[in-house]
């Protein structure tokens, strides 16, 4: 069994598109975190948001990793929070995987991201300076979560195949 491919960055930087072309390139299943928790609980994010705040999503997310990880050969979108909690990247190393983080400049992710009406957190009138408090305090922990730092300003296609170039 080989390890998994855990992508993880900023919302907005293409865990999902890249991962999803990544996958296919690598000939491996893409579990989306996100999509995942949807599925397990029944609910979208911005429903468990609201019903049970930001702590239940956590928790939720915390047992979806710890079920996730223990299968291999994945490629792994996980969400914008995943890798900030120390448990949550315990969990994916313990299980033989590979954390990249997905590095994409502030401006472009607020230009990415600004018109966007998925993400709780985002649901702000000073959106681009909630992305920037966020960006500022979440980079390094993205940093130090990650094995290995992708260049990802580019287009999903491109930075797919420097993943697959990196022959995990």
């Amino acid at each position: 069994m080989t390890g998994n491919i855990i992508l993880c960055g900023f919302m907005g930087c293409g865990k999902t598109s890249v991962g999803r072309r990544a996958a296919k390139l690598l000939g491996r299943e893409l579990c989306d975190l996100d999509q995942y928790i949807e599925q397990r609980e029944g609910m979208t994010i911005t429903e468990i948001f609201a019903q049970f705040g930001e702590s239940g999503f956590r928790e939720r997310e915390a047992q979806a990793v710890e079920e996730v990880s223990k299968q291999g050969g994945m490629v792994i979108a996980s969400g914008g929070g995943t890798v900030l909690f120390p448990h949550n990247v315990e969990l994916f190393h313990q299980s033989g995987g590979t954390i990249l983080f997905l590095d994409v400049p502030l401006a472009a992710l607020q230009e990415r991201l600004k018109n966007d009406k998925r993400r709780p957190l985002l649901q702000k009138p000073n959106r681009r300076q909630v992305i920037e408090d966020l960006f500022n305090q979440r980079a390094p922990l993205y940093r130090a979560a990650a094995d290995i730092i992708v260049d990802a300003g580019a287009p999903p296609v491109v930075v797919a195949r420097r993943i697959v170039d990196l022959g995990l």
